[in-house]
């Protein structure tokens, strides 16, 4: 019986979606974890100029970590080096389940200011 909602052009899943998920998050928990991409509350980062501004990305998920994982690889998706105005919100489900929603604004960031950062503090110290 053919239903009004699964028609017939519809996309099979594909096998290896689960997989590309897992490598797409293992990269964004790399690349934070590592201190390569940047993640702030604040809508600046203390020591670095935004070149660039890329727009407002999401991430969502069942657990805080997994959404912001989500957020971090959709940033670096577009090209972002950062996020700032990170932003977090959780939703409670009558059944005792928690939902995480998160976003902030992607950006890129100016090289040099990272580089005259870098030699203030080695002046200064």
């Amino acid at each position: 019986m053919l239903s009004i909602f699964t028609g017939s052009d519809r996309k099979a899943k594909d096998p290896n979606e689960e997989l590309k998920q897992g490598k797409r998050l293992q990269h964004a928990k790399e690349m934070f974890y590592s201190g390569k991409f940047l993640m702030v509350t604040t809508p600046s980062i203390k020591g670095r100029r935004a070149k660039g501004v890329l727009g407002l990305v999401h991430g969502r998920g069942y657990d805080a970590e997994c959404a912001m994982l989500s957020l971090a690889a959709s940033a670096m998706e577009i090209g972002a080096e950062a996020i700032v105005g990170y932003q977090e919100a959780v939703a409670f489900h009558p059944d005792g389940s928690k939902f995480f929603s998160c976003y902030g604004t992607a950006i890129t960031l100016d090289k040099t200011s990272q580089a005259r950062a870098t030699i203030r503090r080695a002046i200064t110290h």
